[in-house]
């Protein structure tokens, strides 16, 4: 699996407050798709993943927020595997605008199946020194 994934996206109006300030629950939805568009370029794809019976979900997240994105801003949205152990998945994801980092988040995320018990990472998923 890739370790880290880089993309763009164009703050859309409808994702700002009346300032035009990206609002912050929008960030985590920027997590998503850059986790999403990660395991994308890595071979995987989370529709398969649950076909098979297995789901991805977020067991924790977290954001420090240090400059504003605004409407129309073009942003990079780098999300990098910090760590992938039997049980879990650790992200770092950073919002960026011309190289300033605008905002950090942390995802840890554990895979589960249908009834909601925790699975093993698959292997495709973990690195090569798992770190149990």
């Amino acid at each position: 699996m890739l370790r880290q994934h880089e993309m763009t996206v164009r703050v859309r109006y409808k994702e700002t407050d009346a300032m035009g300030v990206l609002h912050h629950a929008n960030y985590f939805v920027y997590f998503e798709l850059g986790r999403t568009e990660l395991l994308r370029a890595s071979g995987g794809n989370y529709r398969k993943m649950e076909e098979g019976g297995l789901l991805v979900v977020v067991v924790k997240a977290e954001c420090r927020f240090r400059r504003p994105a605004h409407y129309d801003d073009l942003l990079t949205l780098r999300t990098t595997v910090l760590r992938v152990t039997r049980a879990k998945i650790e992200q770092q994801c950073e919002v960026l605008r011309d190289g300033e980092c605008l905002a950090v988040g942390h995802v840890t995320l554990a895979v589960v199946d249908r009834s909601g018990k925790v699975q093993p990472v698959p292997d495709w998923l973990r690195e090569e020194e798992d770190e149990t």
